[in-house]
């Protein structure tokens, strides 16, 4: 028995042995993409088992990874100051910026800004998640978020390709350790929930994503802003919640004022919890917005000035039908929505010096596609849930988010006018730099990471180099905080393997910036070419005959988000993307109609 205890162990032995030297030219070879060798844009491609090549066609470099740069490209990069410079003089000396928003030169510096941003975002699309190289399929399926860098190759030795642990961190022991808040930090910018509505509001007509299929999917058919969180994302939903006359949206009125219609009146289909009270339940172009009633008040707002809008329209247009009102109603709404998003939204959010303008004729004489197609990446960035405060503070009454979440009696109740007013006053959260998520949101924290894991997302260091960034050599220069980089460099192993959203989320931030470099410098160009890849903002749509007339022309041109407000409310309240600045603005306002 001991013999063959002995002769079954070598035999076992040797038969394992065989099957390793059998196998070990397979097991040996990893494949050469995985190492993401080809650099400045260059795409990876793979020859053989072992052998690849990089194209560097039209990259400005050339060589083997696409790391040698060719003579203008060297001169370019001479010439180039560093990100943070540029971030740090569009972010000082007043009395220059002063000059410039007041000369000509604004519409130099600004077409400069657009160009710049706009052409590091690939137009036609590029990737999806099921193909890692350039396919029709890519192009042509809009059910798919395009993105700008392909999945890490599936058969990779280690999650993010060939650095960091055989397994990633646990999402909760991430979200919980580096995610939740510890005691709430207000943005230093001076961000409000005014502010935090309107990212949410905003984003959501094109952040659809298909959470049932981990693949990045969307449920969005249009893939920039198309107004779909008002007027509805296909045809059957917009057509209940038209009232078919003089262009109007359907409504219903609250003692006197206009609110959104019930479901019992437009029957949509809408995200409310089971039980809720039928006559609660607010019919609005997007299904989840009855959630919270920042959302439903700005749902509310933009239902008022569309039907504004259309009564405007049929002053100086008598004879057009219901139909020509509503179509032109919305392009004009479209062009609201852009300009308010550039001139307010993003100018606060850059805390640049240089007067943002929306001006789409700055670049009717440079090469600029007008197209878009949402990306993975900005989805996935776009998470600024540590902008959410640790309750609400309402008309000198604290709601915590127990009576907060899914509460439309709160718009009825307090009015547009109160909950603007203290939406504008309460501060926001920083969103960069980690622990400032409150328990309520951290979840969608775990959910985006899991999707990005569903999709093969390649690291935060791959994105930082293709958006022309220094790539971090190590946590203690990601992050200020020595203990949370000793404890990501334990859970991730490596710099090189951290993964996209802990990265953007995560990184320190810019001094008394709302968040860090990359968010700016990656979320930036997406949100510019969206935007100004409208249709409304070529040359064939933006012109006084499209919006109406003159008159509807103004109104696009001249809008803001105090007059969006004002017009449409009984007396104007604060309101502003920024906290009150002085002892004016911090006074309760009286009732006023002055804009």
């Amino acid at each position: 028995m001991k013999e063959f205890d002995t002769f079954t162990v070598w035999l076992l032995m040797n038969l394992v042995m065989l099957q390793s030297s059998l196998s070990s030219g397979d097991s040996s070879v990893v494949n050469p993409c995985c190492h993401y060798p080809c650099q400045n844009a260059g795409v990876c491609v793979r020859f053989g088992p072992d052998g690849y090549k990089c194209d560097c066609t039209r990259t400005g470099f050339y060589g083997e990874n696409c790391t040698n740069p060719e003579f203008w490209t060297r001169v370019r990069l001479m010439l180039k100051p560093d990100p943070a410079l540029v971030h740090y003089i569009l972010t000082h000396f007043q009395w220059f910026w002063d000059l410039v928003n007041n000369s000509f030169l604004q519409d130099t510096v600004m077409r400069l800004v657009l160009t710049v941003r706009s052409d590091l975002i690939p137009s036609p699309p590029t990737y999806n998640t099921k193909y890692g190289y350039l396919s029709w399929e890519s192009y042509y399926n809009l059910s798919y978020y395009t993105r700008l860098l392909p999945p890490v190759p599936e058969d990779c030795p280690l999650p993010m390709g060939t650095k960091g642990k055989p397994v990633l961190p646990d999402v909760k022991t991430l979200t919980e350790k580096f995610f939740r808040r510890q005691k709430f930090r207000p943005d230093p910018q001076g961000t409000n929930l005014m502010f935090a509505f309107m990212a949410q509001h905003f984003t959501h007509q094109f952040f659809k994503t298909n959470h049932k299929v981990q693949q990045g999917f969307t449920k969005a058919l249009g893939h920039g802003v198309d107004a779909g969180h008002i007027y509805g994302d296909n045809l059957e939903r917009q057509h209940q919640l038209r009232l078919h006359k003089d262009g109007h949206l359907k409504y219903q009125l609250v003692d006197g004022e206009m609110y959104p219609p019930t479901v019992a009146e437009v029957p949509v289909h809408m995200v409310y919890p089971k039980g809720f009270p039928m006559e609660q339940r607010l019919a609005i172009g997007q299904e989840v917005y009855g959630i919270l009633p920042g959302l439903t008040m700005y749902a509310t707002i933009w239902l008022r000035e569309h039907n504004r809008v259309c009564d405007v329209l049929k002053a100086e247009h008598p004879t057009w039908d219901d139909e020509q009102l509503f179509q032109t109603s919305r392009l004009i709404i479209i062009g609201e929505i852009i300009n308010i998003i550039i001139q307010e939204y993003v100018q606060h959010l850059s805390g640049y010096l240089l007067k943002l303008k929306f001006d789409p004729s700055l670049l009717f004489g440079v090469r600029f596609q007008y197209s878009n197609r949402i990306a993975l990446e900005f989805c996935q960035l776009y998470h600024w849930h540590p902008l959410m405060p640790d309750s609400f503070h309402i008309d000198g009454e604290e709601i915590p988010y127990s009576q907060f979440f899914y509460n439309t009696s709160i718009l009825t109740h307090y009015g547009v006018e109160k909950l603007v007013d203290a939406f504008s006053r309460q501060p926001a959260g920083q969103i960069g730099g980690g622990h400032n998520s409150h328990e309520v949101v951290l979840k969608v924290a775990e959910m985006v990471i899991r999707e990005s894991r569903g999709a093969r997302m390649q690291p935060f260091n791959e994105y930082r180099k293709r958006f022309k960034l220094k790539p971090y050599t190590s946590f203690y220069e990601f992050t200020d905080d020595v203990e949370m980089a000793r404890a990501l460099e334990e859970l991730y192993g490596d710099i090189d393997a951290l993964e996209f959203y802990p990265g953007m989320i995560l990184e320190k931030t810019r001094p008394n910036s709302i968040f860090g470099e990359s968010m700016v410098e990656i979320g930036a160009p997406f949100s510019l070419k969206g935007l100004l890849g409208n249709p409304i903002c070529s040359p064939e749509y933006w012109k006084p005959s499209t919006f109406g007339g003159d008159a509807g022309f103004s109104i696009v041109k001249t809008s803001t988000l105090k007059k969006l407000v004002c017009l449409n409310t009984r007396w104007c309240p604060y309101v502003d993307f920024h906290v009150p600045r002085n002892e004016e603005e911090r006074e309760p306002r009286k009732p006023s109609t002055e804009l």
